[in-house]
């Protein structure tokens, strides 16, 4: 009896320790840009300046990079916007540089470069994709963002008793896998020549890291907690087939934000081969989408 007893307790301290991340923490590192890394020139930032008093910073996703704001960039250009499209460092180059960093690394580059952006712009809006969705949200609930459009934002990963929201079983264990091994098949994707819709051309990493997958979900709780203090104009935007970030996520947006907000729904045909995601990507329904996009801004000078 005794026996059972300490072996279930092992058990129960292990799932709260790689399941509920107890006692896990994290301190920022300075991160330093080299684009001469980069595995493929179109991963690089995306850098458009015309002499415009207004700016647009656009945050890519995990793990990829900036290519997928190429059409979203000649949009905002041709609206007169200075574009802004960085590559986190570490992103879209050596996967072994990678492993050694996370997310409050990630977000506080972004935040040192977003607030750049405000001292040199009268008005500086923002569009985050997937983790820069939740990056976004971050920004919004710390400063007063001008306006700012998520797509397929995450706020929660795995929340199975509060919201019935299972992204992945594995991630469970992401933790405790990270003990053994920082990255399991990882690799670099410069195409996918079985997609079609554009995301063919998606590039960033392949394979699964268990550290930054735990260290995203860790962030997400805080963001989600903080959901009640934005109060910038947010416009969310997520597919109802969403592969990659389950569509349950924008109804806690629109339960937990106390903003003005406009939530937009696509559902998007079978017939198309990506995870329904990356929405801005996908040529069958980017030009909608930045159409909207540029309204609510446009709506929030």
């Amino acid at each position: 009896m005794v026996i059972f007893i300490a072996i279930l307790s092992i058990l129960i301290l292990i799932y709260l320790w790689s399941s509920c991340l107890l006692f896990y923490r994290e301190k920022r590192k300075p991160l330093v840009s080299d684009e001469s890394k980069c595995f493929d020139q179109a991963c690089r930032s995306i850098v458009i300046r015309q002499g415009s008093d207004k700016a647009v910073l656009m945050v890519h996703g995990f793990p990829t990079t900036p290519a997928m704001y190429r059409y979203a960039s000649e949009c905002m250009k041709e609206e007169g916007y200075d574009v802004f499209a960085p590559l986190i460092p570490s992103f879209g180059a050596d996967w072994h540089d990678f492993v050694e960093t996370d997310f409050s690394s990630w977000y506080g580059w972004i935040e040192d470069y977003y607030l750049r952006l405000c001292s040199e712009y009268s008005s500086v809006c923002v569009i985050g994709i997937s983790m820069g969705g939740a990056m976004t949200l971050r920004l919004a609930e710390t400063h007063r963002v001008k306006a700012a459009a998520v797509i397929g934002a995450p706020v929660v990963y795995n929340s199975l008793f509060r919201d019935h929201i299972v992204t992945s079983w594995p991630a469970y264990l992401l933790r405790i896998i990270g003990v053994f091994t920082p990255a399991i098949k990882p690799g670099i994707v410069r195409e996918r020549p079985g997609a079609n819709d554009g995301n063919e051309d998606w590039k960033g990493y392949s394979g699964t890291f268990p550290r930054q997958g735990a260290s995203l979900v860790w962030n997400l709780r805080a963001i989600r907690r903080d959901l009640p203090l934005i109060d910038s104009p947010i416009l969310s935007i997520h597919d109802r087939g969403d592969r990659t970030v389950p569509f349950a996520n924008q109804g806690i947006l629109k339960r937990e934000m106390d903003t003005e907000a406009v939530f937009i729904e696509t559902e998007m045909d079978s017939s198309c081969r990506h995870s329904h995601h990356a929405l801005l990507m996908y040529r069958s329904v980017q030009s909608e989408l930045m159409d909207r996009i540029i309204s609510f801004f446009a709506a929030h000078p």
